[in-house]
């Protein structure tokens, strides 16, 4: 996986639907996956340029915190190209 990852995880489906909505409007980023993990949780999971994920984690925390609750987020710069298969179900 050459782009960084970006990961807002919350407790709700629509505070997740804010997030990639605020993610994906305010930084060069794609959407790489969406979980129901389960308990209400949910995560978003975006990939991009390590600046652009970045912002757009700290946008999605901020917007879908203001109608949800954030359990965490997380941005890895340079992923492990093993990660990817995380990505890809193999």
């Amino acid at each position: 996986m050459k782009e960084a990852i970006g990961i807002v995880e919350t407790r709700g489906f629509v505070a997740a639907i804010e997030a990639a909505d605020a993610m994906l409007k305010s930084a060069n980023v794609k959407i790489l996956d969406v979980q129901i993990v389960g308990s209400g949780l949910v995560s978003v999971t975006v990939a991009g340029e390590v600046a652009a994920v970045a912002a757009a984690v700290e946008t999605g925390k901020v917007r879908a915190g203001k109608i949800g609750e954030i359990i965490s987020t997380n941005v890895i710069a340079s992923p492990h190209d093993e990660v990817d298969k995380l990505f890809k179900g193999e």
